[in-house]
């Protein structure tokens, strides 16, 4: 069973930075790609980042683009998300996420199958 574990999570005022981390452990199933989901209070959960992980592809929901930076720590197991420039509607529980079917340039098409148990990041002045 795969154990993801996120933190890192908090509060910070608008335009200020957090730095997510998540630890991968466990015996590791077939998934091919690792990322980030959130979830805004009344909002269903949507994609935010994914990268495979033969590094070969990254892709980012168009809201965050610019903004935030995927990237791991193999010796690790980690995955990070770097999240500067935030805004008022980057107010959600993120989720560190395994993802099956890789990670498509569509956000859409993006399927996580593993979810850790999120990390509360609000936005606020």
């Amino acid at each position: 069973q795969l154990q993801l574990v996120e933190s890192g999570g908090g509060l910070v005022q608008p335009g200020g930075s957090l730095r997510l981390s998540c630890v991968v452990s466990g015996k590791p199933p077939d998934y091919y790609a690792l990322g980030w989901f959130r979830q805004a209070p009344g909002k269903e959960r949507e994609g935010v980042s994914c990268q495979t992980l033969s590094g070969g592809s990254t892709n980012y929901a168009d809201s965050v683009k610019g903004r935030f930076t995927i990237s791991r720590d193999n010796a690790k197991n980690t995955v990070y998300l770097q999240m500067n420039l935030l805004k008022p509607e980057d107010t959600a529980i993120y989720y560190c996420v395994a993802l099956g079917a890789g990670c498509p340039r569509r956000v859409s098409l993006w399927e996580a199958n593993f979810w850790g148990q999120g990390t509360q990041v609000t936005v606020s002045s």
